[in-house]
């Protein structure tokens, strides 16, 4: 969603290295341009005109004009005050002392309350709570059952005592049943089956108005919520802050959760609602699997926005997809110095798809900015295709890729449905993380990522090193140790005035018969000086 956002914020920092000292025009110029990002971004004018006048009268400042690198100064105080902007520091739900903590979504239709209420529900269950969901919106067609489907995916058990409105028996925006009575009972009922949590999915409208802020404040009165969280589409850009005044001053909101935050709208509500209303961002909805949800940290954000990665939430979810048992034997495995398999490269795609979206992971490291584009064209259906390829073979194949041959590998490509070029670029791919996997096992580090190819602008010449040339009017030295050796005798000698020594006779590569001219016979074996232990070797 910040793609464009992160893009000209770093195209505008980038203009600021090449510069060791800054002027005041060298600062208003980098100001003017980040008002033109917030403002294209579709963030709020008075957050704008806040946000930029904070940095700038601390650019100004002795803070950036006696400092070493007074670019990296400017993006560390951008990023400061973004994620002031944010809410600076991250907050978690408040629960009750005495269960169950009752937990109330309100928003406007269309922003996703219920579908995150399932998935609030599930971060819940995972981390040993037991909540319960209560179906309280009575009026949209079938919001009922949709929560009910919810529900079921999560594993959460659902309230919903009322069908509510079936789509024939009442007009779209007609409550069928009392919602505040359904919102009392589900309470009710979470206390006497001991959840320590109840949800309450309630109704919203196309547009605010009068009688969805009564009926949230009714059902917030009945049920006296620990937390209101009101859920707003980050999509729907200046009218955030309309929205989220008004729902501050009907219903008083005590936390804000941002749904479709993976979209590609410019995502301006992100950065004004938490500043307008003063209300902290708790949580992020950021796909449609019922696990695309996460904590909002504001610190993480921002270093998302200027391109610095989010690495902690990639360990975190890395951590909650990995088995720790499979991780431990593929540490053990290493360790020992046994060949990393073709059924251990299988499991480390399944544990990485696990995660999510590879597109979003990758987008997570540091820099992956400047290569945007080769994620965009980046085709999650890959690792389907790799799993495909390697379930086609036989366990012995799996064992030893070796021997894979040209029949074997038309019928594996026959089996997965793809080309045999496509089995062979896996093979050439696994190769190379074999060669990783016996590197790190003689501690050698890692010489790169396994299994992903190279990503446009990741490869080819421009990406390697240039060899320098040798120095002119000298010649290269060898590569052979024994010649080497030879030359740089010779070298001396002729720095002395004296004879160049004469070439190593041939098979002298080590040294033991160096010093025998061609003609003459080489020296026998038994007036070599050999160690005491190499006797028995040769029969003496």
């Amino acid at each position: 969603m910040f793609a464009t956002l992160s893009d000209r914020l770093t195209s505008t920092f980038k203009n600021l290295r090449s510069k060791g000292r800054l002027s005041e025009a060298d600062i208003d110029a980098t100001i003017r341009e980040i008002r033109r990002a917030l403002l294209d971004a579709d963030v709020a004018v008075p957050v704008v005109k806040d946000f930029t006048g904070a940095i700038r009268s601390r650019a100004l400042s002795a803070e950036v004009s006696g400092a070493l690198n007074p670019a990296q100064q400017v993006v560390k105080i951008v990023n400061e005050e973004l994620v002031a902007i944010l809410g600076g520091e991250s907050r978690g739900l408040r629960l009750a002392k005495n269960p169950p903590t009752v937990i109330m979504l309100a928003g406007l239709q269309g922003a996703g309350k219920t579908t995150l209420a399932g998935k609030l529900a599930l971060h819940l269950r995972e981390q040993g709570h037991t909540p319960l969901l209560v179906a309280a919106d009575l009026q949209r067609p079938n919001a009922v059952n949709q929560l009910s489907v919810v529900g079921e995916r999560a594993g959460v058990p659902v309230f919903a005592p009322l069908p509510g409105n079936q789509g024939s028996e009442g007009e779209s925006g007609t409550s069928v049943g009392d919602p505040v009575q359904v919102a009392r009972d589900g309470v009710e009922t979470a206390r006497q089956r001991q959840h320590d949590v109840v949800i309450v999915d309630t109704a919203g409208r196309l547009g605010v108005d009068a009688e969805l802020m009564r009926q949230a404040a009714d059902i917030r009165d009945a049920v006296d919520p620990d937390e209101i969280l009101f859920v707003i589409d980050a999509m729907i850009g200046q009218d955030a802050v309309a929205t989220a005044k008004a729902f501050e001053e009907g219903v008083d909101f005590t936390g804000v959760v941002l749904s479709k935050l993976d979209g590609d709208a410019r995502g301006g509500a992100a950065l004004s609602v938490a500043r307008v209303t003063g209300r902290p961002i708790l949580f992020a909805s950021t796909g449609e699997k019922l696990t695309d949800f996460e904590a909002f940290h504001p610190d993480r954000m921002a270093s998302r926005i200027l391109d610095m990665g989010d690495v902690l939430t990639l360990i975190e979810q890395a951590e909650k997809a990995f088995d720790s048992e499979q991780a431990a034997k593929m540490a053990e495995k290493v360790a020992t110095g046994q060949d990393f398999t073709l059924a251990d490269f299988l499991v480390q795609m399944q544990q990485m798809r696990n995660m999510g979206s590879m597109k979003k992971m990758l987008g997570m490291l540091p820099g992956m900015g400047q290569m945007r584009e080769a994620l965009d064209n980046f085709d999650e259906r890959e690792v389907d295709r790799i799993e495909a390829i390697i379930r086609s073979m036989t366990p012995g194949e799996r064992e030893n890729p070796k021997i894979i041959n040209g029949s074997r590998r038309a019928r594996i490509a026959r089996g997965s449905g793809v080309t045999t070029s496509d089995v062979n670029q896996l093979l050439d791919r696994f190769a190379g993380a074999q060669k990783m996997m016996r590197q790190m096992s003689r501690g050698g580090g890692m010489p790169g990522m396994p299994g992903m190819g190279n990503l446009p602008g990741m490869g080819g010449k421009k990406a390697r090193g240039r060899v320098a040339p040798p120095a002119k009017g000298r010649k290269a030295k060898s590569g052979n140790p024994a010649k080497r050796a030879a030359e740089e005798a010779a070298r001396q000698a002729r720095a002395l005035g004296g004879p160049a020594a004469p070439p190593a006779a041939p098979g002298a590569a080590f040294g033991a018969l160096g010093g025998a001219k061609p003609s003459q016979k080489s020296t026998d074996a038994a007036d070599l000086q050999l160690p005491p232990d190499l006797e028995k070797f040769l029969g003496r």
